[in-house]
């Protein structure tokens, strides 16, 4: 993503103003659409979901609520995939001669889907090409749909300190063109190589990112 919706290191938008005792939803309906997005039956791709609330267009994006782009995401994955239709959302109620389908998770489910952990982590045969200690470099790529690897971040260069196995590869699974899994690492870059000489010496990030983003420095 190259758009507003990769506000890491982003200048202009203004300071961070933390809420104090913020509460954990600040409506009813928040919570609603947190129940909503864990039970709708697009979530097996949480790529494709993120991609979803990147193509909200940066104006209307940048007033939103956190949970007023889920709202829209969650809108766009169930019209796109043709489980509800737009009459049907306009009125809120599914039309009588519409399918009943079997629902992702009955109430019993609910407690174990909220306290259980999926794994992203794949089996492949291909050995990975870095090892903790190496010095590698972000690629500057600038590409047209979902990617994790952050603008602040491209053509840096840090050092990689844990290598995670292989996981699935979002820039591939968002568009549907399968997991691709590719191998995972973390790779510490400095602050100053990050934002300059202003930054702090003894500060650093640590990032998360697949192979495909890194090349040896």
């Amino acid at each position: 993503m190259n758009s507003v919706h990769d506000m890491g290191g982003m200048h202009g938008l203004g300071p961070i103003a933390p809420e104090t005792a913020e509460p954990v939803f600040h409506h009813v309906w928040e919570s609603r659409m947190l129940a909503i997005n864990i039970a709708s039956p697009t979530r097996s791709n949480i790529d494709a979901g993120r991609h979803r609330r990147e193509r909200i267009p940066g104006p209307d994006y940048l007033q939103m609520s956190y949970y007023e782009k889920w709202y829209a995401g969650a809108v766009e994955g169930l019209l796109s995939n043709g489980l509800v239709s737009p009459e049907e959302l306009a009125s809120g109620k599914a039309a009588p001669d519409a399918p009943k389908a079997t629902p992702r998770l009955s109430p019993d489910e609910v407690e174990a889907a909220l306290s259980s952990r999926g794994s992203y982590l794949r089996e492949v045969a291909d050995k990975p090409l870095f090892r903790a200690g190496d010095t590698v470099r972000a690629r500057n790529i600038n590409p047209l749909g979902h990617t994790r690897l952050p603008r602040y971040a491209r053509g840096r260069i840090g050092t990689v300190v844990r290598s995670h196995g292989a996981h699935v590869f979002p820039d591939s699974n968002a568009h549907g063109k399968g997991e691709d899994p590719r191998p995972l690492y973390t790779v510490r870059f400095s602050a100053r190589e990050l934002w300059g000489e202003t930054a702090e010496a003894r500060d650093s990030v640590c990032l998360d990112l697949w192979e495909p983003y890194l090349e040896r420095a």
